[in-house]
């Protein structure tokens, strides 16, 4: 089942990064923040197309939770970086610079690596409260905290970098929330999916990752917010798939090629930060230049 966890996961972050774009394209024309610049976005067409494909996120990362391990579906999300440029351009009428190409090789070379690697195995999807208490305080604790640190930040970078991380965190937490019930529900049905604790806590941790997300890329540049979104997600949902979970990863001297696939990823997600802010005009049809 680890085949089809992957294909969904690869589909999942197609449709966030449709979401993410249409997202952008509508919170980057708002001055205001918080839940007034939610209330306002709700109105706009571009920002309900972006949902739509969150929506659709969701129902793939889902189904890839059931068949697989939180630590292969979420660094698999990763992917939507390189999505969201193919999206984007044609939406902006614009393509991405040659050099933005290395860092789609490296994300994509660097993934293959990493996941080739670890091997993420030994997928369950329940975990006692004695682990999920701890991973909860952890987490949202570390969301407040970036989220207050946000707000004295004075430059546009670190407001936007601070508020994404929140988001990768809370995204993270989502997951693995959204693994557990979804756990539920093909174990023992749609009442005690409806009853487990697990589907009101991935609904309130994704309405919040959602909320950062718009205010983060309201704040500062997607150059400041990508990577820590990106990055922080994977890694994140890494750790709470081996605590909570038990799902293990190879060690050893496999920790070399993981690592080397993880530097191709960094290297990759910090290139196509920058191409996205610096997509080139396409020249109007008809042009000869």
């Amino acid at each position: 089942m680890i085949e089809l966890a992957a294909a969904f996961a690869v589909a999942g972050a197609a449709s966030n990064a449709m979401g993410t774009a249409f997202q952008r394209k509508a919170a980057s024309t708002s001055e205001r923040s918080g839940l007034k610049l939610l209330a306002e976005l709700v109105r706009r067409p571009a920002w309900v197309l972006g949902m739509a494909g969150v929506i659709g996120a969701a129902v793939f990362q889902s189904l890839a939770l059931v068949n697989g391990p939180l630590a292969l579906v979420q660094p698999l999300f990763i992917l939507e970086l390189p999505f969201a440029l193919l999206i984007v351009g044609p939406l902006l009428h614009r393509h991405l610079p040659r050099y933005g190409w290395w860092g789609v090789g490296g994300v994509v070379v660097g993934l293959a690596v990493l996941l080739a690697a670890a091997a993420p195995h030994g997928a369950g999807d329940q975990a006692p409260l004695t682990r999920w208490v701890p991973a909860l305080v952890l987490c949202v604790g570390a969301v407040v905290v970036v989220t207050l640190l946000a707000r004295h930040e004075r430059p546009a970078t670190g407001r936007a970098a601070l508020l994404a991380s929140g988001s990768a965190i809370a995204n993270a937490l989502t997951a693995a929330l959204l693994k557990s019930a979804t756990g539920t529900f093909a174990d023992e049905g749609f009442v005690p999916f409806l009853t487990s604790w697990q589907t009101y806590g991935f609904a309130l941790a994704g309405t919040a990752a959602v909320l950062l997300l718009e205010n983060a890329l309201q704040a500062g540049p997607l150059a400041a917010a990508q990577p820590a979104l990106t990055i922080g997600d994977a890694v994140v949902s890494l750790a709470l798939g081996v605590f909570l979970f038990h799902e293990r990863i190879r060690t050893g001297w496999w920790l070399v090629p993981e690592a080397l696939g993880a530097l191709f990823i960094v290297g990759g997600v910090l290139v196509l930060s920058r191409a996205v802010q610096n997509l080139i005009e396409r020249p109007p049809p008809g042009s000869d230049d």
